[in-house]
């Protein structure tokens, strides 16, 4: 079974298990197990046994706890969501452009500019898509005002 905490995207649900089979090996070597059986009997990789039991001899069974909470990968808050979906339904014409199109070009840089927070044109068109605006954007197209 291959075993990895340094990955994003975790669900809270996920993270919290995770958590508890660190601090089940922490009690095994709280209890003189070595390294090589903990990964055995709970099925993770003796990289990450040995890894664990580094963390866990330095700082004990706190060293094993989770680091964070899960996240959807989002750079912004919610109330700038909220803030953005509003500039969204006022159209690209309040924000400058000629035409009523948004392109995920397009709200990068109003998301740039409003939020001062930096997003690619697919890491928008993925926020878009969690928000619900997929259907509401246009693809780039050639020309000066094309995004």
């Amino acid at each position: 079974m291959r075993y990895s905490d340094r990955g994003g995207g975790l669900s809270a649900q996920e993270r919290v298990r995770r958590e508890r089979l660190r601090f089940r090996a922490a009690d095994m070597f709280a209890g003189k197990m070595e390294p090589p059986r903990v990964a055995r009997l709970l099925g993770i990789t003796r990289k990450s046994a040995y890894e664990w039991y580094a963390l866990w001899s330095r700082g004990g069974k706190a060293a094993l706890a989770s680091k964070g909470a899960a996240g959807n990968g989002c750079k912004l808050t919610d109330e700038q969501l909220t803030l953005l979906e509003k500039a969204l339904e006022e159209g690209p014409a309040a924000y400058g452009w000629d035409d009523q199109c948004w392109t995920a070009s397009r709200v990068a840089v109003l998301i740039a500019e409003r939020f001062h927070v930096s997003y690619t044109a697919r890491g928008v068109a993925y926020l878009l898509c969690r928000l619900g605006w997929t259907g509401r954007l246009r693809p780039r197209r050639g020309g000066p005002s094309g995004g």
